[in-house]
């Protein structure tokens, strides 16, 4: 079991704060501004989620970012992408994220302050969305970048939004806005900006007043499907992105 004073100060790029009642803040940040993605954070949030995952005081975590972005840039700074190891290694990583974000076995919610237009599957495997009304979601580096967009969004997409929107969705990189993400299910809420946090801490306190177990349970239960989901397309989507990415790099060599 993990101890909270052991962790929280262990991740560069997430700022962990926890409240009495065991609600856990986790924001995405570099150095205090916007996210940049890249192949260090990608090693480094398996990690993060791990550890809030073993940790048992944690009893609603709250996921966030920095800035007015979630997620919308993206480095390939600490990725190799084109030789069998270094896919290997994202391969390993991009299937234990998501294992490990569903380890999580207390209530999830995603507070979305911005855009997140790349790894929107890490929003769609918490139980609870909070937008702003500045909030667009987009599936937009996979393409750009020449490869099949495999890591967990190719099947969570299509189980959100129904198959034919969600195939639409990654095909045309379409961007949604917050009241379309509203009305398909995507989103629960849009909260105005300045009062985001403060919305998803009101819903958090009220799950942290349940019993420890039933809320825990809750999310177990709640997950099942997901967990099956994931375990069954996570690691064939990332092989066939990996076998693209091949693809790209001859090209890139010609």
């Amino acid at each position: 079991m993990a101890q909270f004073e052991t962790y929280r100060n262990a991740f560069p790029n997430a700022r962990l704060t926890r409240k009495p009642n065991g609600v856990l803040e986790v924001a995405l940040h570099i150095e205090g501004g916007k996210l940049v993605f890249n192949g260090h954070t990608h090693e480094q949030f398996v990690d993060l989620f791990h550890a809030i995952g073993e940790d048992r005081d944690n009893r609603v975590v709250i996921l966030t970012g920095t800035g007015d972005a979630f997620m919308d840039a993206i480095s390939p700074e600490g990725f190799d992408f084109f030789t069998p190891r270094g896919f290997e290694k994202i391969l390993r990583e991009g299937r234990k994220v998501l294992s490990n974000i569903l380890d999580i076995e207390v209530p999830m919610i995603t507070a979305l302050n911005g855009p997140i237009l790349l790894h929107s599957e890490y929003a769609l495997l918490t139980d609870i969305i909070l937008a702003t009304p500045q909030t667009v979601f987009q599936d937009k580096p996979h393409f750009e970048f020449g490869i099949v967009p495999g890591d967990g969004v190719h099947s969570l997409w299509p189980e959100v939004i129904g198959s034919i929107r969600g195939r639409y969705f990654l095909l045309t990189r379409q961007v949604l806005d917050a009241e379309t993400a509203k009305d398909w299910g995507v989103v629960n809420e849009i909260v105005p900006a300045d009062g985001l946090l403060g919305r998803a801490h009101e819903i958090a306190d009220g799950i942290a007043s349940l019993p420890p177990l039933t809320s825990r349970y809750t999310r177990i239960a709640l997950t099942q499907k997901l967990r099956r989901l994931v375990e069954e397309s996570a690691g064939y989507g990332l092989a066939l992105e990996g076998i693209s990415a091949v693809e790209v790099a001859r090209g890139l060599a010609s």
